[in-house]
């Protein structure tokens, strides 16, 4: 996803492009490809935008999670941490609990959970799948 795609879902949902969205457009786009804490963007975001504080970052990371143009997730402590969704392929993660290192896995247990889940007259609208552990380099600190 680039900055006018990002832009046009926007506003398409009636939102406004204000220099403080657009500076977290921006600290995200850097990071593409990979997880972000909150506090790094918020950091990124005031270097562009003296007058932006930790809660409209907050704000407008929720409604781009909204939206579908980020995905979050939790790491150690339950932090949060946003991606950018650079494209509509499916896909999920392996989280190192330690580190915070995420990579991709490109495969989906969803097919197998629909059987459990097709007759508890339930509608199924979305998902993830995460699993987490940990990653070479904090196996060999421990």
């Amino acid at each position: 996803m680039d900055r006018k795609s990002v832009e046009e879902k926007l506003k398409k949902n009636n939102y406004k492009i204000t220099p403080q969205r657009g500076a977290i457009i921006e600290a995200l786009l850097e990071n593409r490809g990979q997880f972000v804490a909150a506090e790094e963007i918020y950091k990124k975001t005031r270097s562009r935008h003296k007058k932006t504080d930790f809660s409209t970052v907050y704000r407008n990371l929720e409604i781009l999670e909204n939206l579908g143009i980020i995905h979050k997730t939790s790491i150690k402590d339950g932090a949060a941490i946003y991606e950018l969704i650079c494209d509509h392929s499916h896909h999920h993660h392996i989280i190192c609990k330690g580190c915070g290192k995420t990579e991709i896995i490109n495969m989906c247990p969803l097919d197998q959970f629909k059987i459990n889940v097709k007759d508890k007259d339930f509608t199924l609208t979305d998902h993830r799948f995460e699993l987490y552990g940990y990653c070479r380099d904090c196996n060999k600190k421990a």
